[in-house]
């Protein structure tokens, strides 16, 4: 592994822990600085939704409001550099506390994040993101949890 190899690996790290804290921080917008403008998006292993960065970033805005605390913890990823793209996959597990309406109760969920990115002038972006279906699980979810609400548009 060379130089640029060994730093194209830290920043995608750096990249990759910044999409966590900015879905945690619930800072939205920051999540410009993690995906590229046309980036596609998956989170429909979840019960989530597929679309546009500019369409999940309302989606994720009304979603993570049902959630007063998150804390999406990263494993280390499996990032294979070729040139100026690169592959990524990533674990995660995810403690979510529900809001008063559900008794403030706690679940978890764990998925794989599959992603491909991209060298731009700013850095490195996610072009697409996937959690994959396989991987996907989920832990003491309430009963009387709502589904994630639809996309907008």
């Amino acid at each position: 592994m060379d130089v640029q190899e060994l730093s194209d690996i830290f920043e995608i790290q750096k990249l990759l822990t910044r999409y966590v804290f900015a879905i945690d921080d619930k800072d939205i917008d920051r999540l410009d600085q993690v995906f590229t403008p046309d980036a596609e998006i998956d989170y429909t292993a979840a019960g989530g939704v597929k679309g546009s960065l500019g369409q999940i970033k309302p989606w994720l805005r009304d979603s993570l409001s049902r959630y007063p605390k998150t804390q999406h913890l990263i494993g280390l990823p499996d990032i294979v550099v070729d040139g100026d793209t690169a592959r990524s996959r990533v674990m995660l597990i995810n403690p979510m506390q529900c809001g008063p309406e559900l008794r403030d109760e706690v679940f978890l969920c764990g998925c794989v994040y599959n992603d491909r990115l991209v060298r731009t002038a700013d850095g490195w972006r996610i072009t697409h993101r996937v959690e994959e279906a396989q991987n996907f699980w989920f832990k003491d979810v309430p009963p009387d949890m709502p589904p994630a609400p639809a996309l907008e548009g």
